[in-house]
């Protein structure tokens, strides 16, 4: 199998500082290079951006159905590990942070189970974390 290659994903932000602060301080991603409409994160691994963008306001009240949750879509996140997840979820407790779906297991008991948990951003922007018990079952049908 070949070495997972990071991903790069940019997206829009009304308020610059108070999605730096967001994901520097509350995700704890190290901060790249930056300029005054844009900043780079290392998201997990993975090459993160957020550009200033005026008027920006992402679509609300779009979900999908998954075992039996409304999953907010368009979405975006990481799978980490179970013992990460659990402190990240931990920590977005600490923090009083408002889920759209809160820390539980999905699939309980079939192929696929895994943690997950989805919230938004300061732009409302939604993330999704997950960790799967079984790492072999990412991708298993």
């Amino acid at each position: 199998m070949k070495k997972l290659q990071p991903f790069h994903l940019a997206i829009p932000v009304q308020n610059l500082e108070k999605c730096r602060v967001f994901y520097r301080d509350i995700l704890q991603c190290k901060e790249g290079r930056s300029s005054e409409t844009w900043v780079d994160f290392n998201f997990f691994g993975h090459q993160f951006v957020i550009h200033q963008k005026e008027g920006y306001e992402p679509k609300k009240g779009i979900t999908n159905p998954v075992d039996g949750h409304d999953v907010p879509i368009p979405h975006f996140g990481v799978v980490l590990s179970w013992e990460d997840w659990t402190s990240l979820s931990e920590r977005l407790k600490a923090v009083n942070t408002q889920f759209i779906i809160e820390p539980t297991i999905r699939f309980k008991g079939k192929v696929g189970e895994q943690a997950t948990l989805f919230f938004n951003d300061p732009e409302n922007n939604a993330l999704e974390f997950k960790a799967f018990k079984d790492m072999s079952q990412v991708f298993a049908k």
